[in-house]
């Protein structure tokens, strides 16, 4: 393995760790659309952010990247407090509005320069560490630096503010009742996505960096319940994501940033599908297992009211239960087996009688 394919991986890592931390949040707050605008509107921030410097190595390009992303969130909410359209709508008006703008901008007056549409939309991770600084002597690819300082701000971030960070998440209510404030929160959130976004647009794209933010974050919330362990997840999945990405480009030669995506995506599939406590499957089952624990309920507790009466023998045979309980045939004979296996009845001459157990769950069912 060479050292470009080295950094080329070491890039993408570092990209996919920053993007999954304010993803976490982002998912949490329901404000996963937001990530998608805000990754596309903080083009118009880098296009000012150019006419005004004419460098495309100045940093206030990213500087006015974060403050379009603010603005960003700023119009939709605007719009989305007048209650004539809902927040899903104003966001759909916003970012196509504010990027179509860039556009614009960049085909009239940029066309010269190297700040390309497709490049911000797609990216292109194989040059990455083609463009290097020389940071206190090591030679080093300009994008590992730049989201390396990214990655680092949004994990100081979220350690420092943690705690408002999770109470301004789950109740803000709350937390505007104890003093801090959700509206600064959220805002410094949007601004660390907007960070985030702009620093991996050289490297990855927009694209790439809205699978990044939020498909690891949404596959970790269903592995767990705890947010702690939801960050930890979701920059591991991210960070698989991308290694295995880059190498699934290697093998299909294609693009790396759509590779890497397709990769977030197959994880997320299979989590979904898979996840042992809120997979598709695991969920299956457990409806399943429910469906057979409540039929063997009713047999018990219909055992149980006819038992020591003078119709018991007729009520509490099988063939009656088809009847009585309106089960198939089938259905009636597989729930008495499953029963007698659990030690809950046992037959005698054709009759169903409840065991001890059995009539301790009877009565439990009954009292719940």
């Amino acid at each position: 393995m060479s050292v470009t394919q080295v950094e080329i991986q070491l890039i993408a890592a570092v990209v996919a760790a920053a993007c999954a931390l304010p993803g976490v949040f982002l998912v949490l707050r329901q404000m996963a659309m937001m990530s998608d605008a805000i990754s596309h509107t903080v083009l118009l921030g880098i296009v000012l952010g150019f006419f005004l410097t004419r460098s495309l190595e100045s940093p206030l390009l990213i500087v006015g990247a974060a403050a379009m992303g603010v603005a960003t969130v700023s119009l939709v909410e605007l719009l989305h407090n007048t209650r004539l359209v809902k927040q899903d709508a104003a966001i759909g008006l916003v970012f196509p509005a504010l990027f179509s703008v860039a556009v614009i901008l960049i085909s009239r007056f940029a066309r010269g320069v190297h700040l390309d549409v497709d490049a911000v939309l797609l990216g292109e991770l194989a040059f990455a560490p083609f463009d290097r600084l020389i940071l206190w002597g090591w030679d080093l690819p300009r994008a590992l630096v730049v989201m390396g300082i990214i990655l680092l701000l949004n994990g100081l971030a979220i350690f420092l503010f943690y705690k408002e960070l999770k109470l301004a998440t789950f109740d803000p209510g709350l937390a505007a009742a104890l003093g801090f404030s959700p509206g600064l929160i959220h805002y410094g959130l949007m601004t660390l996505v907007s960070i985030t976004a702009v620093g991996a647009f050289d490297a990855v794209g927009s694209i790439l960096v809205v699978a990044l933010m939020i498909t690891p974050a949404a596959a970790a919330y269903l592995l767990t319940d705890r947010l702690e362990r939801m960050v930890g997840l979701s920059v591991l999945i991210g960070v698989a994501s991308a290694i295995g990405g880059y190498w699934l480009a290697r093998l299909l030669d294609a693009n790396i940033a759509g590779s890497m995506a397709t990769v977030t995506g197959a994880i997320f599939v299979a989590v979904f599908l898979f996840a042992p406590g809120r997979g598709i499957v695991a969920v299956a089952r457990r409806r399943q297992r429910q469906r057979w624990e409540f039929a063997q309920a009713m047999l018990v507790i219909h055992l149980l009211h006819h038992e020591g009466s003078p119709e018991a023998e007729a009520e509490n045979r099988l063939a009656h239960l088809e009847e009585e309980l309106r089960w198939s045939p089938d259905f009636a004979l597989r729930v008495v087996r499953q029963a007698e296996r659990h030690g809950l009845i046992q037959r005698q001459n054709g009759t169903l009688l409840l065991t001890e157990e059995g009539r301790r769950q009877a009565r439990q069912a009954l009292v719940h």
